[in-house]
């Protein structure tokens, strides 16, 4: 069992319709943002709670200064002073944008709450303030209107662990709650009706092959994958060699075949080396491949455009109007992919925002950790709880879980004025308890 604390965001917001409220939230998840073998987790969550304070600080100022800034005004000021400066270290940067995206997401959800508007009518009547221009002169026509209209459900991509145990057999009898809540890959497909999967490889191609066989053996025929290298492989031909035992093999056609995208392969300190694009395009000839930890600043995409990768991730915490020039550029290309990847997000604040982002983005499939790594709606106060049941109820079980029926989950939900969520929000930093190591 873990636990991990939630950082929430509340922002007064002097608006046209008045003083309003912004929030945001965001667990303060350690070793992802900078994994640094030589800090503590302790370290690393006072450093991402920092980076907010950093961040927001830089949109007052700049707020106070320039009157009549819009959320995308505030936070292009926020990114250009906290995270693409040349003086921030590369391995600061992530930890840096943390901070801006939580900042700028509770800068969205005041001006949709001025508006009375979903986050959805907000982009496409162009309330936020969007010039892409200001960051890549192509894009000077590109709107979010473009973006038409939004998923009302998406598939879930379950994350399949390192360490999750995927038949009934892999069990310890300690891991066994005496309810019908499923605890391995089999349960998992069988209650959920999962047909979309993100597995995650370790770097030992010996121990990779024998689990992506066990995991093609027990998944439905015709299911989707995307692989996760999770910085794990020192050179992506390495991966690309992997796969191509595995084809050898001949154990997993169906996995292959179902290959969606390749995510991070390498260190994201070595992505962007020369040396690895002839690796890059081995793995692309199977799928695109895409950046996630790499995707540190603003010109990360662009460059890793430039070497053969094909997409990029996007995840709440790296930020909303980030995602959205992704898709911008991605649009002037005529081609890229965009994933939607999941960092233990959970209600109410990162869930809604971050589904909200996968809807308005149009993305058919969705990376979902949290609904199997932590207990639901246990951190909630009752009034959430019951607010999310009465206004939530297409997204979410009596019992609090996500509800993924037939491997997919209903977003209609999230239509309410502000960004997904317009209930009461309990403004204490709670503790998450996880069932499963993520």
């Amino acid at each position: 069992m873990t636990q991990a604390p939630m950082l929430i965001a509340e922002l007064e917001v002097e608006t046209e319709a008045g003083m309003v409220v912004g929030r945001a939230g965001e667990l303060l998840v350690p070793k992802w943002f900078s994994k640094d073998p030589s800090t503590s987790i302790e370290d690393d969550r006072r450093d991402l709670i920092d980076a907010a304070r950093l961040a927001f600080d830089e949109v007052r100022t700049f707020g106070s200064v320039g009157g009549g800034a819009t959320a995308f005004d505030l936070w292009a000021h926020a990114q250009m002073a906290c995270v693409e400066r040349p003086d921030v270290a590369a391995a600061d940067r992530l930890v840096r944008t943390f901070g801006v995206s939580l900042i700028e997401r509770a800068l969205i959800d005041a001006t949709c709450t001025a508006l009375s508007k979903s986050f959805f009518d907000t982009l496409a009547e162009d309330a936020l303030g969007i010039r892409m221009e200001a960051f890549d002169e192509r894009l000077g026509g590109w709107s979010a209107a473009s973006l038409g209209r939004r998923s009302q459900s998406v598939r879930v991509r379950h994350t399949v662990g390192l360490v999750d145990a995927l038949t009934d057999q892999e069990v310890p009898d300690e891991d066994r709650r005496g309810d019908d809540h499923p605890v391995c890959l089999t349960e998992d497909i069988a209650a959920f009706g999962l047909d979309c999967f993100k597995l995650k490889v370790s770097g030992s191609a010996e121990a990779d092959l024998a689990r992506l066989e066990t995991i093609a053996s027990i998944t439905p025929e015709g299911a989707h994958f995307t692989l996760d290298g999770n910085e794990q492989y020192q050179d992506p031909a390495q991966l690309a060699a992997m796969l191509d035992e595995l084809e050898d093999r001949g154990n997993a056609p169906g996995l292959l075949s179902g290959l969606l995208a390749i995510e991070q392969p390498v260190h994201r300190a070595s992505t962007f080396a020369p040396q690895t694009a002839a690796g890059v395009a081995r793995l692309a000839e199977r799928a695109p491949v895409i950046i996630d930890e790499a995707d540190a600043d603003l010109s990360a995409y662009p460059r890793a455009r430039a070497l053969g990768y094909g997409g990029v991730s996007m995840k709440a915490c790296k930020g909303v109007f980030r995602a959205l020039l992704a898709r911008a550029r991605i649009d002037a290309d005529g081609e890229g992919m965009q994933s939607a990847e999941d960092l233990t997000n959970l209600p109410v604040l990162p869930l809604h925002q971050d589904l909200a982002m996968v809807s308005a983005l149009g993305l058919p499939h969705v990376e979902r950790n949290g609904h199997h790594y932590f207990l639901g709606q246990a951190h909630l106060s009752e009034g959430e709880r019951a607010q999310l049941q009465a206004a939530h109820g297409t997204l979410y079980s009596p019992a609090g879980k996500l509800r993924i029926e037939d491997g997919r989950l209903d977003l209609s939900s999230l239509a309410v004025p502000g960004f997904g969520y317009a209930g009461p929000v309990t403004m204490s930093v709670g503790e998450t308890v996880a069932e499963n190591p993520a």
